[in-house]
């Protein structure tokens, strides 16, 4: 008997250590979310028709398997998602591929060259609502990639590095000379001015530091072909299109440019990079200090994504690859109060909407703002903000489904029990900009009611609910 328990005992023992060690799996694979023609281009206050596609946009997709657990990895091209899109769309994973709708992450890239997959004019200010069409068939194609990713699934050894890339991110929120700030749209003074204007010289000094590190996630065959890499950049966005065209901008232009650089990028089955928006709710691509000569459509953001495609693929070189990585998933939806809305501010409103003249095709940003101060009022008193957390050996992703600013995601990667962290922004829904409790005293656009629509302690809550899961899972 006894002889029969040490030989139960020794199994057991070796098939945990053939568990612990098994052999990590990926697959990657891209699918088409491209807008029909005649679309309605968000990342404006005057949502205008598409006439062009310029590049294609996709939800790029990356599967990992430990042999126990499945993750999945979606990024979609589009300013950002209703998070009644990304929680149908986990459902269909869940149902069609067995991965828990938990494993399951979606972010948007924040291209502002994107159709709608937000939602109608009460889209910021409730957690559920009817689908589109348009983000029907988001979700139908975000399940199709990540079935397709599981059949290309491959023994994989993985790496994590990251790059300083600080010449393409600037703070936009800037203090300027006191008696130089414009009102905003409710009559008062801010502290603080988004976009002051490249070269103003009213400039003081920026309201924060941009976050400078590129974060990311190699995935090879064993010894051979790279399979893919998943990439996450504190940089908002680029733009300079063309006209009313339809672009992935820098994000699809840095995933191709990356694919490029890879020996065999287009043998079957390709390359598939992924580009996410990290934290960068108070940062852009201009110079405010030192203006640069305007440039031609598409110039500049094919510019910055063949220089960041670069510098990560140079930094490819230098990794250290490993053949197992444990896979872990965490996620919440937290009861994050709506931005409360005083009734001095919905008297205000309603005067707004009394007197002020509709112009066809113009933009007038106090009546912009009437109309979300009143729909935010009437908002149900709690939010579904969905948080979450991917541990993937000993990497760890924290997401928000927010315009998270550049503090918050260093501050995560201070905090965190993973020594290899990063955030990632606009995941499995949107809530507009999240200031930090210090900016909320500082004001400015990021702050005001209808584009923030959450309390000011939000970034506090949602951080302390990331490093709990964090730290469950280490």
């Amino acid at each position: 008997m006894r002889t029969l328990l040490l030989a139960l005992f020794a199994a057991a023992s070796l098939h945990a250590a053939d568990t612990a060690k098994a052999s990590l799996m990926a697959g990657a694979a891209t699918s088409n979310i491209t807008p029909p023609l005649g679309s309605e281009v968000v990342g404006g206050f005057l949502p205008y028709p598409c006439t062009h596609i310029h590049d294609e946009l996709h939800a790029r997709c990356l599967v990992l398997d430990d042999g126990q657990t499945k993750l999945a990895l979606v990024i979609c091209d589009l300013l950002g998602m209703h998070r009644s899109l990304c929680v149908t769309a986990r459902e269909l994973v869940e149902k069609e591929t067995g991965i828990p709708a938990a494993n399951v992450l979606i972010s948007g890239t924040h291209t502002h060259s994107a159709a709608n997959a937000i939602g109608g004019p009460v889209r910021f200010y409730t957690s559920d609502m009817e689908l589109t069409d348009y983000q029907k068939f988001v979700a139908r194609r975000i399940a199709d990639g990540v079935r397709r990713a599981i059949t290309l699934l491959r023994p994989a050894e993985i790496a994590f590095s990251t790059v300083s890339i600080p010449e393409h991110v600037n703070i936009r929120r800037w203090f300027l000379q006191p008696d130089k700030m414009p009102p905003n749209p409710f009559g008062k003074i801010d502290k603080v001015k988004m976009n002051p204007g490249a070269g103003n010289p009213a400039l003081i000094e920026p309201a924060g530091e941009p976050d400078p590190i590129v974060s990311f996630i190699a995935l090879r065959e064993p010894g051979g072909r790279m399979i893919s890499v998943y990439s996450a950049y504190s940089l908002h966005y680029v733009g300079g299109v063309k006209d009313a065209d339809i672009s992935a901008d820098y994000y699809g232009m840095y995933c191709e440019a990356l694919k490029r650089l890879q020996s065999g990028g287009n043998d079957d089955p390709p390359f598939v990079a992924l580009m996410a928006n990290g934290t960068s709710g108070d940062a852009n691509n201009i110079n405010f200090r030192n203006p640069q000569p305007r440039k031609k459509p598409y110039e500049q953001m094919r510019y910055v994504a063949e220089d960041i495609a670069a510098k990560v693929n140079a930094a490819l070189s230098k990794v250290t690859w490993q053949s197992s990585a444990p896979l872990a998933a965490r996620y919440r939806e937290l009861p994050i109060s709506w931005r409360k809305i005083d009734p001095e501010l919905i008297a205000w409103a309603k005067d707004i909407e009394a007197k002020t003249p509709r112009i066809q095709g113009k933009a007038d940003l106090p009546l912009a703002y009437a109309g979300r101060v009143q729909r935010l009022a009437q908002a149900s008193p709690e939010t579904k903000a969905p948080v979450q957390i991917f541990r993937i050996g000993d990497i760890c992703i924290g997401t928000t489904p927010t315009e998270t600013f550049a503090e918050t995601g260093v501050e995560f990667r201070k905090r965190s029990p993973f020594a290899k962290s990063f955030m990632v922004e606009l995941a499995n829904g949107y809530y507009g900009y999240m200031p930090t409790p210090r900016h909320f005293e500082l004001g400015g656009y990021e702050t005001w009611p209808g584009t923030n629509n959450l309390e000011p302690q939000a970034s506090v809550k949602m951080m302390d609910a990331l490093m709990e899961m964090a730290t469950e899972l280490k």
